[in-house]
């Protein structure tokens, strides 16, 4: 007794990588498509751009990195930023109570 002969089959259709984005909406300013990023792999560094508002970022890459990652750092920085400086800005924190007026200095009472 053998084996069953296997038909032969060709290879389906490969399915076909979308290229993921490089220009993205600016945080600040909210044009669409006006933020680059630009990855330098051999020195390390990714550089984001904004050319409306001027904007900059700079970032450590590897080789897995793409601009997208880099967009999502920026986003990330600029929310921690965010906070950090609303923490710093809050006073100190106050009590519900009214705050009683101060005794008047013009009492004659003797």
């Amino acid at each position: 007794m053998g084996k069953r002969k296997k038909s032969s089959r060709k290879p389906g259709p490969s399915k076909q990588k979308v290229p993921l984005d490089t220009a993205f909406t600016c945080l600040f300013c909210h044009h669409d498509k006006s933020v680059t990023v630009r990855l330098d792999r051999k020195e390390g560094v990714a550089q984001l751009v904004c050319r409306v508002c001027d904007q900059r970022y700079q970032s450590k890459v590897n080789h897995l990195t793409e601009p997208i990652d880099i967009y999502s750092e920026w986003i990330d920085a600029a929310d921690a930023a965010q906070r950090e400086e609303r923490v710093s800005r809050r006073p100190a924190a106050s009590s519900s109570r009214p705050v009683p007026a101060p005794a008047s200095v013009d009492s004659d009472e003797d």
